[in-house]
């Protein structure tokens, strides 16, 4: 018996298991992937918005405004690298009257921003196409490491007690007695005294049958364009003025030095489809291009899609009451707003519901993550003829060493995958997007899991990446 289950390991999952790791209870995480993040929380923009552009009053305006002074703190303690940049909400219009909307907006949402000119945006963004008129400046606005965000803050609630369970689906929850009871698709069956579903698009199916209403659940796809490293681009998040299907095409940095482009945002029906089309693919450049006209799109490495899950009503659902909670519709600001969700929800509902008693022995910070590049030259070195492996390196686009894959395996987290490696440590995120390296790290992933090579999955699992063919055998 569990004093609470949580549906899900994505940002929501890995932060409200963290906020309930402060407290001395029982918290186990079901998660039907195979990693942590690999839904919404794995393919978005990985920026933390500033908040300006949530309908006042909404909760997506209050818990993105109140995430954003939270997030540095926890940034900090899980080492997760993050900048804090600004957006540039950029108009073409000769009326400045949408940028005055947006910035009325910021302020009712408390957030702070500023309408600059033609002349202080071409200051501020060289590359900005020379039609545009003005923008809407938030300082607020941030970029992070999305990956690294899901599976430190799931590191630590498991370094503080919280149980996790991959490749486990929940088909099923139903009440029992005083308490719940979830039935997986591998037959695990596990009771609590309470549950948080944050499951994405499957948690309207999964608290239909215990009378909650139905908000509209339904999916949209968003396709981007990864370019490599390769200089100054943009040094804000740029934004077009924001429409009926969000924030638009926009053309940002991320911490990696990498830039992303994108997303598109077509409703579509299965969660599942995340291909990319030459269409949709054409409808990100003609956007991005919009705002950055001489875009280097020849150093482009990769092109993805991701999901995310809207509600009809087009804010976020925090539904339930008593000791069953669920989390609906968590598009953008999602990413940006789960700080103060998750801890709200769990200091205010399941804490009092269960009379939790603090964990004396919680420690907010992650074990310390090595990182040789971000040494200084005579620091690198004493590394280096300490412990050998991290001068091996594997990984030569992103120089990622074998001592820093290493222990990313050896974590309290599991990671069971070659997909999962690479987020952990950007072994393969690179030029050759793998090309290279895999084969290395497969074999470090084979060592250090006690498993044949050809056993290593790419992602779910049975997605081999090789196989051994036997003939005559």
């Amino acid at each position: 018996m569990y004093d609470l289950l949580i549906v899900g390991a994505g940002i929501y999952g890995a932060l409200l298991a963290r906020a309930f790791s402060r407290y001395s209870g029982k918290c186990l995480v079901l998660e039907k992937e195979n990693d942590v993040g690999n839904g919404s929380s794995g393919a978005n923009s990985a920026i933390l918005h500033s908040g300006y552009d949530p309908v006042p009053g909404t909760n997506k305006a209050f818990y993105n405004a109140a995430s954003i002074g939270m997030y540095p703190r926890i940034l900090g303690d899980l080492e997760v690298p993050y900048r804090r940049i600004g957006s540039l909400t950029v108009s073409f219009e000769a009326d400045v009257s949408p940028l005055s909307e947006l910035l009325e907006r910021a302020g009712k949402n408390g957030v702070e921003a500023r309408i600059v000119g033609r002349d202080e945006l071409r200051k501020m963004e060289p590359s900005v196409s020379k039609e545009a008129t003005g923008a809407l400046f938030a300082p607020g606005a941030m970029i992070v490491d999305p990956f690294l965000l899901v599976s430190r803050a799931m590191e630590n609630a498991i370094d503080n007690g919280v149980d996790l369970k991959l490749g486990e689906e929940v088909s099923s929850l139903e009440k029992s007695g005083d308490a719940y009871r979830a039935v997986t698709d591998s037959g695990g069956v596990y009771e609590a005294r309470s549950v948080i579903v944050c499951a994405g698009p499957y948690t309207e199916k999964l608290i239909a049958p215990l009378g909650y209403p139905a908000y509209g659940s339904y999916v949209r796809k968003g396709c981007y364009y990864v370019l490599d490293h390769f200089g100054r681009l943009v040094d804000h998040v740029v934004f077009p003025l924001p429409g009926k299907k969000g924030k638009g095409i926009l053309v940002t940095p991320t911490t990696s030095g990498n830039y992303l482009l994108g997303p598109t945002s077509e409703p579509h029906g299965g969660f599942g489809d995340v291909s990319t089309s030459r269409e949709e693919l054409s409808m990100v450049l003609e956007g991005a291009r919009k705002l950055i006209p001489d875009l280097p799109i020849g150093e482009t490495i990769r092109v993805y899609a991701g999901n995310r899950a809207s509600s009809q009503g087009g804010d976020f659902i925090v539904g339930g009451g008593e000791g069953f909670w669920y989390l609906g519709g968590i598009d953008s600001p999602g990413l940006a707003s789960a700080p103060a969700l998750s801890y709200s929800l769990i200091d205010e509902k399941i804490a009092p519901f269960i009379k939790l008693k603090k964990n004396e022995s919680y420690n907010p910070k992650v074990r310390h993550y090595i990182r040789p590049m971000q040494l200084g030259e005579e620091e690198r070195e004493r590394l280096y003829k300490e412990k050998p492996e991290y001068a091996e390196i594997v990984c030569s686009c992103e120089k990622i060493s074998r001592g820093e894959m290493e222990d990313a395996l050896g974590r309290s987290l599991p990671c069971l995958s070659l997909k999962a490696l690479k987020k952990r440590t950007r072994a393969g995120f690179g030029r050759c997007q793998g090309g290279f390296c895999q084969p290395l790290s497969i074999g470090i992933i084979a060592g250090k899991l006690g498993i044949d090579e050809g056993e290593v999955p790419y992602d779910k699992a049975g997605s081999r990446i090789s196989l051994k063919e036997i003939r005559g055998e």
